[in-house]
């Protein structure tokens, strides 16, 4: 990657307005330009501009600190993104239309200039707000023929093929799988789900078979008014890949906000479905949609916790990046749900709490918690307040763990010296020594995935992890209703 820095905001404008004026029909001046938040991986720009008749608003992508990036083999790149849009837009998938693609004789790094589109992206917001009450159940058809019509898109003569990597299934697996392993540590579950998508990826998409994929079109990545999508965004994972895997991972759960509806939180799989056999032409098959609804609960089980190693390698010490690495329990309950649901036995706060300590270390927990979120996040907004919120959470989540670690870890372990028949003194009967014996035995293949005393070892491993971590979610839930 080389990297440019921008000398100073003068000179960053002084560029930009050049570029704008040289490339945008009818500008004479930028008249503003404002970074936004959000958008870990790239940045964005509102830009106001003065043309010859009125003010326009546009929107700027741009490598962070104005890099220019050499082509990874596994992504499109900024440029490639600009193509993926203007493709879509050509196709009839709502998008923004690109105006300029940057250069390296622009000296802003990479990037493009594209239409400025108002519309709400908020995932939470599209699931629960009333002003999206009449658009919410036309959303699911709607988006199966967004979908597709991405998806009839001619790669070779959209000039995408320059940009896009084919990813077969099985070596979308084995990726993910890998990442997991290189962070060395032992989640049974991750390589149970990781088996079971190996040895059930019979009837997926052959190679001849692969379109482009979005491959994060979810609830959150594209943007709606009260009667319409408006937009899609988000094309930096794009690749040549299965179909179904787009239809997957709108129905994932972790993208529902806390919905009911399979769909987003707000759709129904029959209407999802419909919009897109209408369009495509082709019928979908319910189980390759659930099977890469358990990929994307898997995919995003390893994401998450990869923000553990950032967090712990200094990459990224924030709060935020540390909180996210306990969602990781959240995609893994949504595993159980999708592959082994069955009974739990969920463990209750029966702890005993002596007053020797004024006051005691769960006391101190709750008094900083509200103090975050009954003074800190009514005086502030923006990165802090949502900081605030994620730093409370973090100390519910150290306040439950008192109460229910100790059982957790204590009945885990106890089942797996029952699985390999240990005794408690034997060697190698330590929680972590059996958790990688396990964990070596589901990737050598030696462990059978049908083993009823397995499958319950992890359910109950998983669901009263979730306990700890999020018993709010809704996937907790619904294990507890099985």
């Amino acid at each position: 990657m080389y990297l440019v820095r921008d000398v100073n905001e003068e000179d960053f404008k002084e560029k930009l307005e050049r570029i704008l004026i040289d490339h945008i029909p009818g500008c004479k001046s930028l008249e503003s330009v404002v970074r936004l938040s959000g958008g870990a991986s790239q940045e964005t720009y509102r830009i106001e501009i003065e043309c010859l008749d009125d003010k326009r608003i546009l929107a700027m992508r741009r490598a962070p600190e104005g890099a220019f990036n050499e082509m990874r083999t596994d992504r499109p790149g900024l440029a490639g993104e600009a193509q993926l849009m203007r493709s879509a837009l050509a196709a009839g998938v709502p998008a923004p239309e690109v105006y300029y693609v940057l250069t390296r004789a622009d000296e802003l790094g990479d990037g493009f200039i594209m239409e400025w589109i108002d519309g709400e992206g908020l995932g939470a917001r599209i699931v629960r707000r009333p002003e999206y009450e009449r658009l919410r159940p036309q959303l699911a058809y709607e988006i199966g023929q967004i979908l597709a019509r991405i998806h009839n898109i001619d790669v070779q003569a959209s000039g995408l093929h320059d940009y896009l990597t084919p990813i077969p299934p099985a070596e979308f697996i084995t990726q993910t799988w890998d990442r997991y392993i290189a962070m060395e540590t032992p989640q049974p579950m991750i390589d149970y789900a990781g088996r079971w998508l190996r040895e059930n990826i019979a009837g997926l998409a052959d190679t001849e078979d692969l379109v482009l994929v979005h491959n994060d079109f979810r609830n959150g990545n594209f943007m709606v008014t009260t009667e319409r999508v408006v937009a899609v965004l988000d094309w930096e994972a794009a690749h040549i890949g299965d179909p179904m895997r787009d239809l997957g991972w709108i129905c994932t759960n972790s993208w529902r906000y806390g919905g009911d509806a399979p769909v987003g939180g707000f759709g129904t799989y029959e209407d999802l479905f419909r919009g897109y056999e209408q369009v495509s032409g082709k019928r979908v098959n319910p189980d390759r949609v659930k099977y890469w609804q358990v990929f994307g609960s898997f995919w995003w089980a390893v994401v998450c916790l990869g923000m553990v190693t950032q967090y712990r390698g200094g990459a990224d010490r924030s709060i935020e990046r540390a909180s996210i690495g306990r969602r990781t329990s959240e995609a893994l309950v949504d595993c159980v749900n999708l592959i082994i649901p069955g009974p739990v036995d969920l463990i209750s706060a029966e702890s005993v709490r002596q007053n020797l300590d004024m006051p005691r270390a769960d006391e101190l927990i709750a008094a900083v918690s509200d103090f975050l979120r009954n003074q800190v996040m009514t005086e502030t907004k923006g990165r802090t307040h949502f900081l605030s919120r994620v730093s409370a959470n973090s100390l519910d989540i150290v306040a439950r763990e008192f109460d229910l670690l100790p059982e957790h870890r204590r009945r885990e372990h106890a089942r797996l010296q029952v699985f390999y028949h240990f005794d408690a003194d034997d060697d190698g009967a330590d929680l972590e020594s059996l958790r990688w014996r396990l964990v070596h035995a589901l990737r050598d293949g030696s462990q059978s995935l049908d083993e009823e005393s397995l499958k319950s070892y992890l359910r109950n491993t998983v669901v009263n992890q979730i306990a700890i971590d999020q018993p709010r979610y809704s996937g907790f839930h619904q294990a507890l209703a099985r």
